[in-house]
């Protein structure tokens, strides 16, 4: 029989942490790796547990082991160590205590098995019953169709409960981590969603560490060759990196450690995604980043000691080494809306190379790694309510209503402002506002009180009158005017960027056609009753015979002279309903359809692709203009609203929003074996401008000396410098490297990169 049911005595089954009695569904080895998976858990977190979550722990294990006794992972590996390793990621790299790892052993129980809601409630308590809840409505995210609804729930969870969407990226990160047994598309949903709102949330909530590692990972999985190109460059560096940064630190150590305090320096590499980013932006190679690592040094001091110390640590610092002073960075004396605290400088190094340093004491740094999590340790203190003041915003955010259902809308402005960096701006009172970098004057009267933002009619910065869109700077001084009659207008959307501001408005213009409208509804109620048919029966089919959208736009339309409504002349009475008179129309000629193909080019018109990977199957596609994909490239298909199959690069710039938010409409595609296909491709050339011969050197050496067709060239040259378009023509992405590499080779070009 199995060991563990529903139906026998739950308590009389508990064991000690060193005996847990495990059902016969699993081999002796896996076993022995549940239980000390489990023990390290539980060493973790040992100092925060009493004989309550001791048992706890012990008895969602049990039910976690009955739910998943019978499931495997796509990697062949029991379903069990999946749970376990979310709980060690919460505990050990998070930072969660002993409700959230019971919650997380249970995260996936009541949607893999027949375990209930109810039953975790009665075993666990409502606090862990809830948290479990919110997991379970989060669950299967990347399988849902309505993706904006499936995240605005992620963010709605906020305001609930934190751990649950801590836990959730937790179980995120695993996944992620063990990506590699899933199949090719799902690789691609995953990364793309996590690109899109978990790793915004992560850096919002001041999980760095995290963070970098979703980027990383998300990175490997979408553009593997870059990542593996950098992965191997950082490797081979390696020795030489270590050595130079110990040349780095050996002078500072003697130095600050006459300050007398506990201190730890150290090198980190920055993330292979920061440098890629560097390379792309800065157009040079890796030899050329100069900033692959960072020095960090860290003082253990009481809090009161902790800015006098980090800024003696500054001068020693800048003493030993050359400072750029316009790159000091200052977070401590005003952290930054995450919480984060730290000093940030880069000075000139051995070899004249740029090294940041970031300098912040034991508990910056632990905030800086775990953000909210570390939050709550510090709780007590003045300067850590900065999540407080956010999640109240969220709260503010969650109550409005998505205007007409547009949920899209919602998460993209609230996901904007997770990313944003920010502006420090103060009242006339000098009390500190803290807004997303671009907020505007209007923006910051929201940021007071909605009822001010509804009310303003003008803002002052620093004691000059500017225009409602007018973008704060670090340091203004904003007074706020307002008068009561005031209200809110369409082109005020046009001057504010946060969630907030955006939603308020929203709500108020809603409600403002809601009572314009209440005329017009009730002038076709009474025509209604003259035609002694419904109106609750029958509005709606009103509403879609005149093509508005909903109740609140075709009311607004009627009492603002927009629409006119004639029941009388459109209708016909059906016993008790309205039918629309059908007019006969002539059937449209083919060439009249709405919906047109996009003419193709030849190569367009020769290349094929498969779907689904089957042979079989070979259709039309058109490529998508704002990556124009070349053969060779990873590429998935998205079934537009009218303009049929169109196919994108997975590193096109709408890809991520694509596979994020329109899941259902993405297709598996790939390229068939076929020759004789060519792409247009344009490269961004950048070099030495050594005279009139530059254009004739680039186009010698790809027509006449590689052999490539050349179909459009634009140059600019300025001061010694030029930097040109060339639009060139290949098969494969093979051909389309060959000529890169190869106009690398010249003397006098310094980068040349692929135009997405």
């Amino acid at each position: 029989p199995r060991f563990f049911r529903k139906h026998y005595v739950y308590q009389a089954m508990l064991r000690t942490a060193t005996s847990i009695d495990i059902s016969q569904a699993h081999p002796r080895d896996e076993l022995a790796e549940i239980k000390n998976r489990y023990r390290h858990v539980r060493r973790v977190i040992l100092h925060l547990m009493d004989d309550k979550d001791e048992e706890d722990m012990e008895l969602a294990l049990q039910v976690a082991i009955d739910a998943h006794q019978d499931q495997r992972r796509k990697s062949g590996e029991p379903y069990i160590f999946h749970p376990i390793e979310v709980a060690r990621i919460c505990a050990e790299e998070i930072g969660l205590g002993p409700t959230a790892i019971v919650a997380a052993f249970l995260h996936d129980v009541v949607e893999d098995s027949d375990w209930s809601s109810e039953e975790i409630h009665n075993l666990f308590g409502p606090k862990i019953g809830s948290i479990v809840d919110g997991l379970t409505k989060l669950k299967g995210l990347y399988e849902g169709s309505v993706q904006a609804e499936n995240f605005k729930r992620v963010l709605s969870s906020l305001v609930r409960d934190v751990r649950v969407v801590l836990i959730k990226m937790a179980d995120r990160l695993h996944n992620l981590r063990t990506a590699g047994a899933m199949p090719r598309d799902k690789q691609l949903k995953i990364a793309s969603e996590t690109a899109y709102i978990y790793a915004p949330l992560a850096h919002r909530l001041g999980l760095y560490g995290i963070k970098t590692e979703y980027e990383d990972l998300c990175m490997k999985l979408t553009e593997r060759e870059t990542y593996s190109a950098v992965a191997k460059k950082l490797q081979e560096t390696k020795r030489a990196r270590n050595k130079y940064i110990k040349e780095f630190i050996v002078p500072l150590k003697a130095q600050i450690a006459e300050l007398g305090v506990p201190f730890r320096i150290y090198g980190r590499p920055k993330s292979i995604h920061s440098i890629s980013n560097k390379i792309k932006k800065k157009k040079v190679p890796f030899e050329e980043i100069y900033d692959l690592f960072a020095i960090r040094i860290i003082v253990d001091v009481p809090v009161e000691k902790e800015r006098s110390i980090c800024w003696q640590v500054y001068s020693i610092v800048t003493d030993v080494h050359q400072p750029i002073p316009e790159r000091l960075k200052d977070w401590i004396t005003t952290p930054k809306a995450n919480g984060y605290e730290s000093l940030h400088t880069t000075v000139i190094g051995p070899q004249g190379r740029f090294v940041e340093v970031q300098i912040r004491s034991d508990r910056m740094d632990q905030i800086a790694e775990r953000g909210f999590a570390a939050h709550w340790k510090y709780k007590g203190l003045k300067k850590m309510n900065v999540y407080d003041v956010w999640l109240d915003n969220v709260r503010e955010m969650m109550d409005q209503p998505a205007e007409d259902g547009n949920t899209m809308e919602f998460v993209s402005d609230f996901k904007t402002n997770l990313w944003s960096e920010e502006v420090f701006v103060y009242t006339p009172k000098g009390d500190l506002k803290i807004l997303p970098k671009g907020a505007t004057a209007l923006d910051f009267a929201f940021a007071i009180h909605s009822d001010v933002g509804y009310h303003c009619t003008g803002v002052k910065v620093n004691n000059k009158l500017v225009p409602m869109g007018y973008e704060l700077s670090h340091g203004d001084q904003v007074a706020v005017l307002t008068r009561k009659d005031q209200k809110p207008n369409e082109s005020w959307l046009k001057s504010v960027v946060t969630g907030k501001a955006r939603s308020k408005i929203r709500s108020a213009l809603k409600e403002e056609k809601r009572k314009i409208g209440e005329f017009a509804k009730e002038t076709l109620m009474r025509k209604m009753s003259r035609l002694k048919v419904s109106f609750e029966d029958n509005i709606d089919t009103v509403v879609q015979y005149y093509g508005r959208e909903s109740r609140p736009e075709l009311y607004y339309d009627v009492a603002t002279d927009k629409l006119q409504v004639n029941l009388k002349e459109d209708f016909i009475v059906d016993g008790t309903q309205l039918k629309p008179v059908v007019e006969d129309k002539p059937e449209p000629k083919p060439e009249d359809d709405d919906v047109k193909r996009p003419r193709k080019s030849k190569a367009q018109r020769q290349a094929k692709i498969f779907i689904n990977g089957e042979p079989g199957n070979i259709y039309e596609y058109s490529l998508a203009t704002c990556c124009n994909p070349v053969r060779g490239d990873s590429i998935f298909g998205y079934t537009s609203l009218k303009g049929g199959l169109k196919i994108h690069r997975f590193t096109c710039p709408n890809a991520t929003h694509l596979l994020a938010n329109y899941a259902s409409r993405v297709v598996n595609v790939s390229w068939a074996e076929e020759m004789g296909s060519s792409f247009t491709v344009e490269l961004l050339i950048s070099g030495v401008d050594n005279g009139p011969g530059v254009v004739e050197q680039i186009s010698n050496k790809i027509s006449s000396q590689l052999g490539i067709n050349i179909r459009s060239f634009q140059i600019a040259g300025e001061e010694g410098y030029f930097e040109g378009r060339v639009g060139i023509i290949v098969q494969n992405t093979n051909q389309l490297n060959m000529v890169i590499n190869e106009l690398k080779k010249m003397d006098n070009i310094s980068s040349v990169t692929r135009i997405k």
